[in-house]
C-alpha cells in the first residue's frame, strides 16, 4: 500500500510546478508522474460541474485510493514518495484527510505575496481564455459570487492567499515540525539553497540537484476583439468538450489556446494602483500569518516592495500552450493526463 511520505501542499501560482520538476531527478525521491492528483481534495467522486474549464479538471482528479496508490507503484525500493497538489493548504477538509491517511507525511509549502499570487492566478486564467472578466479588480470582486455558483477554488483569487487562516487550521491537525514553510522568492532568488533546505527537511542527500527548470510563466494576452472571440470559443468548448466529446474538442482547444497566445508578450506587472486597492483586503490575514508562524511578512504590505525585487530570468517560449515553460516534464507528458490548468 504505497502512500506519500511528503506533499507539496501549497500554494497555486507560487512555483510548485517548477519545484515538482526540480525534485524529480533526486535519486532518493520519487514523485508521481501525475502532477496535482488532487486526491485529498474530495471524499469520493469530485463535482460534476463548475466554472469554465472546471469539469475537465475535475475529471482528472485521482479520487479512488487504489488509483492514488498506483501512482507510486513504480518507485524504486527505499525512495521517499511524494506528490504536488498546491490546493491542499487551502482546503481545510484536506487537512483532516491527510492527517487520517498519512499522519506522518511532511508538507512543503511555498507562499507567495497574496496580491502577486492573485494577479498571477487571474492572468493565467485570462490568458487561457477561461476568465471572461478583463479587469483584475472586478474579477476579484466576483470571486465570492462565483464560489456560491460552484466554481472551483482556482477562481478564488484573494481567498487562496489567506495563508494565516489556512495555516492556523493546519497547525491544529498537523504538527508544526512536519511542515516546511518557504517563500516563493526563496525558490526564485536562491534556488540551490532552497532545494537543499527541502532535501534536508525530507531526510535525503543535499547537493544532489543544482537547478530548477523553467517556471510555469504565463503570457500576457491583450484585450483585443480577436482575443475576446477566441476566449469566448474556449469557454464555450469548456462547457461541452468533455465526456464523449473530449477527443474531438481537445485538438481544437489546444489550437485555440496556442493561437490566443501567439503574441508572446511577457506578463504585465500589477499596477501600483491595483496593489494599493487590494492591500487593505489582505492586511488582516498577513498579520494573522505573522502571529501564527512567528515570522515577518510585513514586506507584503509595502506598496513599493514589488519594484525592488530581483527580476526573474526566463528561457524558452512563454504561455500555457508551450511545453518548454508550462510542462517541464518534456517528452514524458504523454505518460500523464492532459491538464487544462496548472
Amino acid at each position: 500500500m504505497p502512500l506519500p511520505d511528503f506533499l507539496i501542499a501549497g500554494v497555486p501560482k507560487a512555483g510548485t510546478t517548477a519545484l515538482h520538476a526540480a525534485l524529480v531527478p533526486h535519486p532518493d525521491l520519487y514523485l508521481s508522474k501525475v502532477k496535482e492528483p488532487k486526491f485529498f481534495l474530495s471524499d469520493g467522486r469530485p463535482p460534476a460541474q463548475g466554472g469554465p474549464g472546471d469539469v475537465q479538471t475535475y475529471q482528472e482528479h485521482v479520487w479512488r485510493q487504489a488509483d492514488y496508490e498506483a501512482l507510486f507503484d513504480p518507485a524504486p525500493p527505499g525512495a521517499r514518495l511524494g506528490e504536488a497538489t498546491p490546493f491542499y493548504l487551502y482546503d481545510l477538509a484536506a487537512h483532516d484527510r491527510i492527517r487520517k491517511l498519512v499522519p506522518d507525511a511532511r508538507l512543503v509549502l511555498l507562499l507567495r505575496d497574496p496580491v502577486d499570487r492573485a494577479h498571477s492566478n487571474w492572468t493565467h486564467l485570462w490568458s487561457a481564455g477561461l476568465e471572461p472578466e478583463g479587469d483584475f479588480l472586478r474579477a476579484c470582486d466576483l470571486e465570492s459570487r462565483r464560489a456560491a455558483r460552484g466554481w472551483a477554488p482556482f477562481w478564488r483569487y484573494l481567498e487562496l492567499g489567506r495563508y494565516g487562516e489556512q495555516l492556523q487550521r493546519l497547525f491544529e491537525v498537523v504538527p508544526r515540525e512536519q511542515v516546511l514553510l518557504l517563500r516563493y522568492r526563496d525558490l526564485r532568488e536562491a534556488p540551490v539553497e532552497t532545494l537543499d533546505t527541502i532535501f534536508d527537511f525530507l531526510g535525503v542527500e543535499t547537493g544532489a540537484v543544482t537547478e530548477i527548470p523553467a517556471e510555469n510563466v504565463t503570457t500576457h494576452v491583450t484585450d483585443s476583439t480577436r482575443n475576446r472571440v477566441i476566449g469566448a470559443a474556449l469557454r464555450a468548448g469548456s462547457r461541452v468538450g468533455h465526456g464523449r466529446l473530449r477527443p474531438a474538442w481537445t485538438p481544437v482547444g489546444e489550437w485555440l489556446s496556442r493561437h490566443l497566445q501567439r503574441e508572446q508578450n511577457l506578463r504585465r506587472p500589477l499596477s501600483p494602483e491595483h496593489r494599493a486597492a487590494l492591500l487593505p483586503r489582505v492586511a488582516e490575514d498577513v498579520r494573522l500569518l505573522e502571529h501564527v508562524t512567528g515570522s515577518e511578512f510585513g514586506d507584503w504590505l509595502d506598496a513599493g516592495h514589488a519594484t525592488r525585487r530581483s527580476s526573474l530570468r526566463l528561457a524558452g517560449k512563454i504561455g500555457t500552450g508551450y511545453q518548454s515553460i508550462d510542462d517541464p516534464f518534456g517528452d514524458r507528458a504523454a505518460e500523464r493526463p492532459r491538464r487544462r490548468r496548472a
